[in-house]
Parts: structure tokens; C-alpha cells; sequence
């Protein structure tokens, strides 16, 4: 059984223009499952429907048509019982801002209907791990926005939930921060079985963590498959090398063969098909192209959300 499991979900908004309406489809018929233990990377670029999707996924907004199931159950008519099994945290969130962190992380204790007698040692735990004890007794107001980030990440785990919804979790986090975030989220699913959506824009992050992603283009799943998967469908390896001879002669020959490259200086960029890559050495070594270094980069999850993004 499926943790959340997804069918034809869609969200029409009605734009009005004078006497028009105008319906805009910011979701568009998405159906996916998350297996229990399982990461699925969200991907899309501002405006594609992630945030949107989630907050369908949370109750926050209404879809117009499509259903939601949380552990086989329907999410509209059982919300309040699955919600207590479903963490949430986003860098574009907040706490209320007349608490201090210790009152706001008890107020959602007691949403979530931690136990009392578990609930401070919880808080002490998770605000500890996330690097932040000394703003217990701080007023949320006066958070930066990397402490905001890290409070909100422990509000989402209090209640040890079955599925967590991480929307851009480390997007104001220092580096060593965020790689502790990671190092908590794959622990959280090694050990305790925990599933996850995740958002991010950072493409090695969604590579490092996730099992499996889906891109979405204004509204529509384009592309569900594994982080490597993804990266092999942009066909092109790109060969950097500081050239120390016969510059010119390797430029003319790239040019004759209408082989993609860029140059800065004596350094050049060449793009060519992973297969081609001896073929193209032997090449230049038969035209005496000397080199005093070599770097070989195969495509990235970054090169395809880059290809997808740039399409029309």
C-alpha cells in the first residue's frame, strides 16, 4: 500500500479580466504514488505547480477535481487523523510571531497530539540536532530566516510522521547546515521507514537524496524516473581541456565537423557524444593537438532540468 497515493489531481484558477474569466490550469491531471520509505523529488521551474500541488497535499487549498489517499485512506474525509502522521516544512513559512519558539513548537505538539510527557524532551532533541537550543525561549519574531528554516524543520518532525513534505528545506542554510539536513533525512527513511516529497532547486541535493523524481511543466508531470535516469536522456558529454599547442588547428577541426564547443583562452569546452570521446583523442593526437589537462563531465540532473527549462 502506497503511502500517498495521487489520482488525476488537478487546480483550475479563474482569472478575471473586466466582464472575462479566464481559467488558468495551475495543476493539470497529476496521478503518482510514494511508497512507503521512498524520496520523490517535486522539480519544475516558479510556476510549474509544485507549490500549488503541495498545498493540495496539505489541505491548504481545494482541489478543483482528482483524489488524495494518505496510508489507503481518503484524505478529505479523514484529514484531521492523517494529518497528525504528515510533517511539513518550507523556508517560505513562518511561525506566529507572538511566540516565542518553545510556545510555538508546543502549540503544533499538541496539534499533532504528541504526548505531553514526551513533547519537551522532543523539542529539545530536534531543536539540539538542528543546531539551534539557545533560541528556545527566542521570539520567532526576531529569526533569521536560516533559524526560521531550521525551527520549522523540527515543527515537522515533533510527531515522529510517516511522510514528510519538504518544500526548498535547506534554501537559506549554511552548507554544512544543509548537508546535516540531508544526513537527517536519509536517516529518517534508513531507519524509521519515513517517506518524503522534496522540493529543491538544487540539483546535486534532489541527485544525493531522492530514489526517484518528477518534473513538472506548467501543471503536467513531463518526466518520472530516477535522478541518474533523468541526467542520460540530454545526450552530449563535455570534454574541458587546457590546450598547450596548436590551438587554432583544434578550433578549424571542431568547426569542419560541426562539433559544439566554447573556448577562453587555452581552455576549450567540447561537446560530443559519450561514445565519440576516444575517437575524438585519437583525432587530435593525429593532428598533433597537445594538452597539459583533461576533464571529462558526463550530464547532470542539472543539464536536464536546464534542456527541459529551456523549452518552449
Amino acid at each position: 500500500m502506497a503511502i500517498l497515493s495521487v489520482k488525476n489531481l488537478t487546480k483550475i484558477f479563474i482569472k478575471r479580466s473586466g466582464f472575462k474569466k479566464n481559467k488558468f490550469r495551475s495543476v493539470d491531471d497529476i496521478s503518482f504514488n510514494i511508497e512507503k520509505g521512498e524520496i520523490l523529488g517535486l522539480l519544475g521551474s516558479n510556476g510549474a505547480g509544485k507549490t500549488t500541488t503541495i498545498s493540495m497535499l496539505l489541505s491548504t487549498l481545494v482541489p478543483t477535481s482528482g483524489q488524495i489517499y494518505y496510508f489507503g485512506k481518503d484524505f478529505f474525509n479523514n484529514r484531521s487523523s492523517i494529518l497528525k502522521n504528515v510533517g511539513f516544512a518550507s523556508a517560505y513559512q513562518s511561525l506566529p510571531q507572538v511566540l516565542t519558539v518553545e510556545q510555538s513548537l508546543k502549540v503544533f505538539g499538541k496539534l499533532y497530539e504528541v504526548p505531553s510527557k514526551n513533547l519537551n524532551k522532543k523539542i529539545d532533541e530536534l531543536l539540539e540536532f538542528f543546531g539551534v537550543p539557545d533560541l528556545k525561549y527566542k521570539s520567532t519574531s526576531f529569526l533569521s530566516a536560516g533559524e526560521m528554516t531550521r525551527v520549522m524543520l523540527a515543527k515537522a518532525f515533533l510527531s515522529d510522521p510517516k511522510i514528510v513534505l519538504l518544500d526548498e528545506p535547506t534554501a537559506s542554510l549554511d552548507p554544512d547546515v544543509a548537508h546535516d539536513v540531508r544526513k537527517f533525512v536519509l536517516y529518517q527513511r534508513e531507519h524509521k521507514g519515513v517517506s518524503f516529497l522534496f522540493t529543491s532547486h538544487n540539483m546535486s541535493e534532489v541527485t544525493e537524496v531522492c530514489n526517484r523524481v518528477l518534473v513538472l511543466k506548467s501543471g503536467k508531470i513531463i518526466a518520472d524516473d530516477t535522478p541518474v535516469g533523468l541526467a542520460q536522456k540530454v545526450h552530449g558529454t563535455k570534454i574541458n581541456l587546457l590546450i598547450s599547442e596548436n590551438l587554432e588547428k583544434l578550433i578549424n577541426f571542431l568547426k569542419n565537423k560541426n562539433i559544439l564547443f566554447e573556448h577562453d583562452g587555452n581552455y576549450i569546452t567540447i561537446e560530443i557524444l559519450e561514445d565519440q570521446i576516444s575517437w575524438l583523442l585519437k583525432e587530435l593526437s593525429d593532428i598533433n593537438v597537445n594538452f597539459t589537462e583533461i576533464s571529462i563531465n558526463k550530464p547532470t540532473l542539472e543539464d536536464y532540468f536546464l534542456n527541459v527549462a529551456s523549452r518552449r
